[in-house]
């Protein structure tokens, strides 16, 4: 069985090493760093396996290739990235934990061919957004039922200074949904909702005070589900903020015209996340 891979970087001898020596394992197409040119080669082509061949990349070209792991997540297509170990550990700052394989040069092509292809039968990969879904409503669970044995008259008397402030982060993305909560547990209670559906739900029964909301999501986008807050009298006034991977202008023109009180490119910076935040709600 031959994997496809899609190919881009400016690591051209890696990328040689693909169409001269791996095409018995691989069928390969490559691909420039802009966002839309690798979207079109994605539906074009359907990949296996998205590698990302680097070799002092630009930042901004490593934000475009950050900012497209979700949509690869979403396709459950593994992000292979393969370099210099500086280069690599760049990446991994500006996207942490985004790649599912890392393969620092200089490696022979027989150890890249195997390790692409032992991720690839392991399909474990693939299971980490079901396992922490769930990781992620369990967690929910056991805080309602510390909250269930308060009595009511404890939670009123408490001083106002023990009593964070509450934000419900909507992604159907878990490895965002996990990141977005690193950031922000250590100032505010999160809840984390894998879909407009079930953020809705959440909202029937409990508050928030603020609520991040990726813009593109399956069957219900972040539009849609702005749309129903402000159309209802208990969510209007939640203060919303959209998390978008989209970069054209065109587009964050869109976003803006709803009127979200704000919006954050990702990958999500943690300081500028926090800023954001503490404007609306302190």
């Amino acid at each position: 069985m031959k994997y496809k891979v899609l190919l881009t970087g400016k690591n051209d001898s890696a990328i040689d090493d693909f169409f001269m020596q791996m095409t018995d394992h691989f069928e390969v197409m490559t691909s420039s760093a802009r966002f839309e040119d690798i979207i079109r080669h994605m539906n074009y082509f359907s990949p296996d396996i998205f590698a990302y061949c680097l070799n002092k990349e630009s930042r901004d070209d490593m934000i475009q290739i950050a900012n497209l792991k979700f949509r690869l997540s979403k396709a459950n297509i593994p992000l292979v990235i393969m370099g210099l170990k500086e280069d690599c550990d760049e990446f991994e700052k500006i996207s942490v934990n985004a790649a599912n394989l890392i393969l620092y040069r200089p490696l022979s092509v027989g150890v890249i061919q195997e390790k692409i292809i032992a991720l690839m039968k392991d399909r474990r990969f693939m299971e980490v957004v079901d396992t922490q879904h769930a990781a992620a409503d369990a967690a929910e669970a056991e805080k309602e039922k510390a909250r269930m044995s308060v009595p009511e008259e404890t939670v009123k008397k408490a001083p106002p200074q023990l009593q964070r402030r509450h934000v419900l982060v909507v992604d159907d993305n878990a490895m965002m949904l996990k990141v977005i909560k690193e950031h922000l547990h250590g100032k505010y209670d999160v809840a984390t909702a894998v879909s407009g559906k079930v953020a809705l739900k959440f909202l029937e029964r409990k508050k928030t005070d603020l609520i991040l909301l990726d813009y593109e999501m399956p069957e219900e986008s972040g539009p849609a589900v702005l749309e129903k807050l402000r159309a209802s009298d208990e969510t209007k006034d939640i203060p919303v903020i959209f998390l978008t991977g989209v970069t054209e202008t065109k587009k964050i023109k869109e976003a803006l015209a709803l009127k979200p009180q704000n919006y954050l490119l990702k990958p999500v910076d943690r300081e500028k996340l926090l800023e954001t935040i503490a404007k609306e709600i302190g």
